[in-house]
Parts: C-alpha cells; sequence; structure tokens
C-alpha cells in the first residue's frame, strides 16, 4: 500500500526589503513521504525569496520533468523554474533551455560541496543559472518551524534571512555558489 502525502498549511507573511516586496500568502503545501521536514521547509523558504502571485509549488518530489516551483506565463512559458537538490548536470541544462531563470537550492553539506566541486566549472557556462546552498545549520532551524498549521514571518533584509512563527525566531543563511549573469 503506497503511502500517502501529509499536508500542511501554511500562512507567510512576506516582508523583502531587498526586492520592495511585501505581501500574504495562504499555503498548502503536501509533503511526499520522501521527503523530510526540513526540505519542505525549504521549499517555503524558496517560496518566500521569490514570492511572486504567479509562483506556484510542481506537483512533487515524485514528478520528473517538472520543478518544485515555478512561475509560467499566459502563453505557458516557464519564466521562474526553481529546484531543490543535487539535479545531474543533463537535467539542470534542460530546465536552464526551458526556462528564462532557473535557480537551484543544495543543501546536504558536504554531498552538495562535492557535487559543486564536480559540476560548477561546468555549469558556470549557463547565464540563467543561480545556485545557493543553505548549510545544515540553517536546514536544522528551519525544522524547529514545522507545525501542520503554521503561521510564519519571513524578513529579507541585505541578503540576511529571518524566520519566526509564535514561539521561535530563526536566521537562515545562504551562500551563493553562482548568480544568473555573473560567472564565477
Amino acid at each position: 500500500m503506497a503511502l500517502k502525502a501529509t499536508i500542511f498549511k501554511a500562512r507567510l507573511q512576506i516582508a523583502d526589503m531587498d526586492r520592495h516586496y511585501y505581501g500574504e500568502h495562504a499555503l498548502t503545501l503536501a509533503r511526499h513521504p520522501s521527503e523530510t521536514d526540513e526540505r519542505m521547509m525549504l521549499r517555503l523558504l524558496a517560496f518566500a525569496r521569490h514570492a511572486h502571485e504567479d509562483l506556484a509549488f510542481g506537483r512533487g518530489v515524485s514528478t520528473e520533468d517538472e520543478p518544485d516551483l515555478w512561475i509560467r506565463s499566459l502563453t505557458g512559458e516557464v519564466e521562474l523554474w526553481i529546484q531543490l537538490g543535487q539535479p545531474d548536470e543533463r537535467e539542470i541544462r534542460r530546465a536552464c533551455g526551458r526556462a528564462r531563470q532557473v535557480v537551484l537550492y543544495t543543501y546536504s553539506g558536504q554531498g552538495a560541496s562535492i557535487w559543486w566541486e564536480q559540476l560548477g566549472r561546468k555549469l558556470s557556462s549557463l547565464g540563467n543559472l543561480s545556485v545557493y546552498d543553505i548549510p545544515v545549520e540553517s536546514m536544522a532551524v528551519l525544522g524547529q518551524l514545522v507545525a501542520r498549521g503554521m503561521e510564519i514571518n519571513i524578513s529579507i533584509q541585505d541578503g540576511a534571512i529571518w524566520l519566526a512563527n509564535a514561539e521561535t525566531a530563526v536566521e537562515v543563511s545562504i551562500e551563493v555558489r553562482q548568480e544568473a549573469g555573473t560567472s564565477r
């Protein structure tokens, strides 16, 4: 018997001073049985960093050829493709060919560093690709905010990200590996 996804509700209050974006979002997240709480919270964090009225979650971890989050235009073109993890080079190149902008979040500590050492140079030629790494410590603090019903305030200013609920406030750090339009 297949396990079913666990449903979480989240109300986000986002104040992104870096992008001058301020908004409230009521979201429903389905956490696949193979997905950790921390990875699900990273999807929420990615949503907050790229918040837009057209930003939507993909169909999930078990769906190939679809990102974790994306913005599609009215004509069906992919404006923004957001992926979590360490996809292979072919997958990343395919996403960069399909989308105007691709953002990749890695999060598995040493494994992500080794992955970047192997692929970083090859990916630097992709001008529409941004790659960010979330340190293991930040992934752990994201896990502290998990609840079936979440109300989270998110503040982003000068690259610093703060998430707070009624009991806890945490800072999440992000390491820039590559930003679109810049080569390293």
